[in-house]
């Protein structure tokens, strides 16, 4: 198990001293928030992207993934997610990132229409993201909350470049226990988003084993080299303990449950 967390933990801290947490911590890899005001976006420099590539790789970090925002089965015109989604290929191929993260946001409407526009947007932009060496996940989230909902969406695409990413609290939330989401992903899986949460009815995260969430039993699913890497909503929940000081715990925590 590969172990890395997500800079969503860390709103707006320089790329360097999240590096500096991650190797004083045990860390593997990052997934990259690619947000305004993240030292991660889009709108990036060719310098500033060389920079960061640079910097990671003297610290021996795997950029895991740029963790964006496009919602691939979002109503409306498919143009500007298209371009949305090339933009954040190109990123990833330049910081050497393995995947893009993209979520469904598919609305209010009818399921297999939004199924339709993420299957159909996903597959315009495949074979480039081949051409890339990146692989594009869609995450277990907001209108596709199981895996068996993403499974469906990517079985209508059925290209190698386009995958799964296991948010496991959404999965959760949507009532399936760790076998069954992992019976619908396992052919897709890019990898797993882990969390602990206080229950269902408060979603402030805390420290992995500390909450309600079955880490653990998903953890224990995985392929030996799969990626695990923890998200900690801390920008929606300010009263949540700082993440910084949860990491050296936290890798300690996960490492163990695969001893």
């Amino acid at each position: 198990m590969r172990l890395a967390f997500s800079t969503l933990g860390l709103p707006g801290l320089p790329l360097a001293e999240v590096i500096r947490l991650a190797t004083d911590h045990g860390w593997a890899g990052l997934e990259l928030r690619c947000a305004p005001g993240e030292p991660v976006h889009p709108d990036m420099t060719a310098a500033a992207r060389a920079r960061a590539r640079h910097a990671l790789d003297r610290a021996g970090l795997i950029p895991l993934a740029v963790a964006g925002y496009v919602g691939v089965a979002a109503p409306g015109e498919d143009g500007p997610v298209v371009a949305e989604l090339l933009d954040q290929l190109r990123l990833a191929a330049d910081l050497r990132a393995a995947y893009v993260r993209v979520f469904p946001q598919g609305g209010e409407g009818w399921i297999d229409d939004a199924d339709q526009r993420a299957a159909r947007r996903l597959a315009e932009v495949a074979d480039r993201a081949a051409e890339l060496g990146v692989s594009i996940l869609l995450e277990t989230h907001d209108s596709h909350r199981g895996g068996r909902d993403v499974a469906r969406v990517l079985e209508l695409v059925a290209h190698p470049a386009i995958g799964a990413l296991w948010d496991l609290l959404h999965t959760r939330l949507a009532g399936e226990t760790p076998s069954a989401t992992w019976g619908a992903l396992r052919p897709h899986l890019g990898y797993v988003q882990v969390k602990d949460i206080v229950d269902r009815s408060d979603l402030t995260p805390v420290a992995l084993g500390a909450g309600s969430l079955p880490v653990g039993e998903c953890v224990r699913l995985l392929p030996p080299d799969c990626w695990v890497s923890w998200e900690y909503e801390a920008p929606w929940y300010p009263d949540a303990a700082p993440f910084g000081a949860l990491l050296g715990p936290g890798a300690q925590y996960l490492a163990a449950l695969r001893s």
